[in-house]
C-alpha cells in the first residue's frame, strides 16, 4: 500500500528523509482561531509526530467562515475551540499525537505549555500574546512561526535561535500598527489559507533541514499588493528580549486580574493571577436558580445572567458577552461569582 505521506516525498526538498523528520517534529500551535485551525490542519496531514493545540476561547457564529476546520454542530454544542479543533484533527490523521488543550497562555503558564516542543506556531490574535510567546521561544531556545492577518492582508515572520537574527520585539517599530482587528475591519477567509500557507512552509523547510530565512513578508490579496523585507540588519543589540543578557520582560507575571477585550466581538476575558482549577458541575447547580438558559459540558458552563451571556472555563477564566467595558464586565462577574 503506497504511503499516505507519498505525494509528499516525492518532493525532492523534502524525500523520505526529510519525511521522516517531519514524522518526529513537535509542533505547538499558538490559538486554535482562524490561523492556528488552518496551519494545524496542513500540519497534522503532512504528518508532524505530535502537535499541541492551545486556545482559551469558545465557538461563535462568525467564526465559521474562516475557521475551516469546524462545523456547525461544534457552535451548537459551545465547545472551546481547542476540543473541536482535537477531535477534528484526530479524524483527519491517526498517525499524530493530537491534544488539545483550553487555557489561556500568560506569563505563568507559558513556559509549561511550550516545553517539549520543537518550534511554536502562532495562531493568536494579539500582538500582547505574540510578544508573550516570543519571549518564551527565546528562552527555550526553539524557533517561533509568527503569523498575522486582517482584511485581505497577511504578514509572516519566522523567528529562529541564530543569535545574529531579530526576534519579534527588535521590530515592534517597523511592524504595521494594531489597531487594525477583525472587530473593526473584518476578515476574508483567502488571506488567512494564505498566511497560514506561508508559516506551515517555512516550519516544514526548517525542519526538513533549511535555514530560516529572517524575512517579514506581507501581502495583501485585494490589491494584489506583496513586500518583503530583509530584517537581517535590525536586530537590537539592547533588545530586552534577544540581546546578550536578556530579561524576557513579557514573561513577567503580573499579580492583578488580567483583562482583555476578544477580537471579533463584545466579550470581555478575565483572568485571575494563579490558575485555578473550577468544579463544573456544582458551580451550575449552586448558580441554576439566578441564571439563564444554563449549560453545562466538561470544558466549561454557560448561562444568561443581567442580559449578558457568561463562560465560565475549568481554570476560573471568564468570559462576559456584550459588553467592551472592563468595568463592567468585572461587575457582572462580582454579581455571579459573589
Amino acid at each position: 500500500m503506497m504511503s499516505k505521506y507519498s505525494r509528499q516525498e516525492l518532493f525532492t526538498p523534502i524525500g523520505a528523509d526529510g519525511q521522516l523528520r517531519i514524522r518526529g517534529a513537535k509542533v505547538f500551535v499558538l490559538g486554535a482561531g482562524a490561523l492556528g485551525s488552518s496551519g494545524a490542519e496542513m500540519l497534522v496531514r503532512a504528518g508532524v509526530g505530535e502537535l499541541t493545540i492551545v486556545d482559551r476561547d469558545i465557538l461563535e457564529w462568525s467564526n465559521l467562515h474562516r475557521q475551516q476546520l469546524y462545523a456547525e454542530q461544534d457552535v451548537v454544542e459551545q465547545l472551546p475551540k481547542a476540543a473541536a479543533a482535537e477531535r477534528r484533527l484526530r479524524q483527519i490523521n491517526s498517525d499524530v499525537k493530537i491534544r488539545g488543550v483550553v487555557a489561556d497562555v500568560t506569563p505563568e503558564n507559558v513556559l509549561e505549555l511550550f516545553e517539549g516542543h520543537d518550534m511554536v506556531l502562532d495562531g493568536t490574535d494579539n500582538i500582547e500574546t505574540r510578544l508573550l510567546a516570543n519571549d518564551a521561544c527565546l528562552q527555550l531556545n526553539i524557533p517561533f512561526f509568527m503569523g498575522a492577518c486582517v482584511g485581505s492582508y497577511g504578514l509572516t515572520f519566522p523567528i529562529g535561535v541564530a543569535e545574529e537574527q531579530p526576534c519579534l520585539h527588535c521590530l515592534l517599530e517597523v511592524l504595521p500598527p494594531q489597531s487594525l482587528t477583525c472587530d473593526t475591519v473584518g476578515v476574508i477567509s483567502p488571506i488567512v489559507v494564505t498566511t497560514a500557507a506561508r508559516q506551515v512552509a517555512q516550519l516544514l523547510k526548517y525542519v526538513t533541514g533549511a535555514e530560516l530565512d529572517p524575512r517579514l513578508e506581507s501581502t495583501d490579496l485585494w490589491t494584489d499588493e506583496r513586500a518583503s523585507m530583509e530584517v537581517k540588519n535590525m536586530k537590537k543589540s539592547s533588545c530586552p528580549s534577544c540581546s546578550a543578557q536578556p530579561s524576557h520582560p513579557f514573561l513577567s507575571a503580573s499579580e492583578v486580574v488580567r483583562t482583555a477585550v476578544l477580537c471579533g466581538r463584545d466579550t470581555v476575558q478575565l483572568t485571575w493571577p494563579k490558575n485555578r482549577q473550577v468544579e463544573l458541575a456544582p458551580f451550575a447547580d449552586s448558580i441554576r436558580e439566578t441564571v439563564s438558559n444554563l449549560l453545562h459540558n466538561p470544558y466549561l458552563v454557560s448561562c444568561e445572567y443581567n442580559d449578558h451571556r457568561l463562560v465560565l472555563f475549568r481554570d476560573g477564566r471568564m468570559l462576559i458577552h456584550g459588553t467592551k467595558d472592563i468595568t463592567e464586565a468585572r461587575k457582572i462577574a462580582a454579581g455571579l461569582l459573589g
